[in-house]
């Protein structure tokens, strides 16, 4: 199963329902070589966390130190634009979380970047929509080498996927699924960050939001959750509630 597993993501290019489909119908296959690790939802080795998904991805390539999606965690999300104030939150939000959890996020610009530049000290997982070969952005290929080094990177797609827009709504699942709270930095109404929440909701993850000044572009998401119920950090306390409630391991 896990050869199959394989062939069906490079066959497809790491698409779910294109994989479920040939699984299905148990589409002819053959073992392929494939250079770099990977995982499969049938292994003993498969991180627990994404069973919980609708949609738990088949197979998923890294480099790094898989055995961190067993460590307690706190996902991190926010704007690629991002203002001096969500970076200095960010950077804040990590050092006070540095001995407690693994610090994930997506490896985009700004607030991602940010979070795990500051989480390389420490430990960090970055979930990725295009193949572990390719960094995306470029302007964060340094820390891509640093991460597959010393961290995780982790990616559904295999080698020489490129990065498609609709790879990341999809990809923001499974940041959830990695994480037992959710931090959002800063972030607009509609956002990659509010899809992010979406599913941490569907998943019982607890939301944390940084306020933002009333009428700030950037900030109207994380005070639009703050409205709705989302936990609010107002001091390095608020921080710490997120260890003492949250984090299970």
């Amino acid at each position: 199963m896990r050869e199959q597993i394989l062939y069906y993501a490079v066959k497809y290019k790491g698409e779910w329902k294109a994989m479920e489909k040939a699984l299905h119908k148990k589409e002819s296959w053959h073992k392929i070589p494939y250079e770099g690790k990977y995982v499969t939802i049938e292994d003993s080795t498969y991180p627990k966390r994404f069973y919980r998904l609708q949609n738990p991805p088949w197979i998923l390539f890294y480099e790094g130190d898989i055995s961190l999606c067993d460590r307690s965690s706190i996902g991190v999300v926010g704007s690629r634009k991002c203002t001096s104030y969500g970076l200095a939150m960010c950077e804040h939000l990590v050092f006070q979380c540095r001995q407690q959890a693994v610090i994930v996020s997506g490896l985009a610009k700004g607030i991602d970047a940010c979070a795990h530049q500051a989480a390389l000290a420490f430990h960090t997982i970055g979930i990725i929509g295009c193949g572990l070969d390719i960094a995306y952005p470029k302007s964060n290929h340094k820390l891509y080498e640093q991460m597959r080094e010393h961290h995780l990177i982790m990616s559904e797609y295999p080698s020489g996927t490129i990065p498609f827009a609709y790879h990341f709504p999809w990809r923001n699942r499974l940041i959830a699924a990695a994480s037992d709270a959710l931090v959002v930095v800063e972030a607009a109404k509609r956002s990659g960050s509010m899809l992010t929440v979406n599913e941490a909701l569907c998943l019982d993850i607890p939301v944390y939001c940084f306020p933002h000044v009333f009428g700030t572009a950037c900030g109207e998401g994380c005070n639009l959750l703050i409205s709705q119920g989302a936990n609010i950090l107002m001091d390095d306390q608020d921080i710490r509630n997120i260890f003492i409630n949250d984090l299970t391991n």
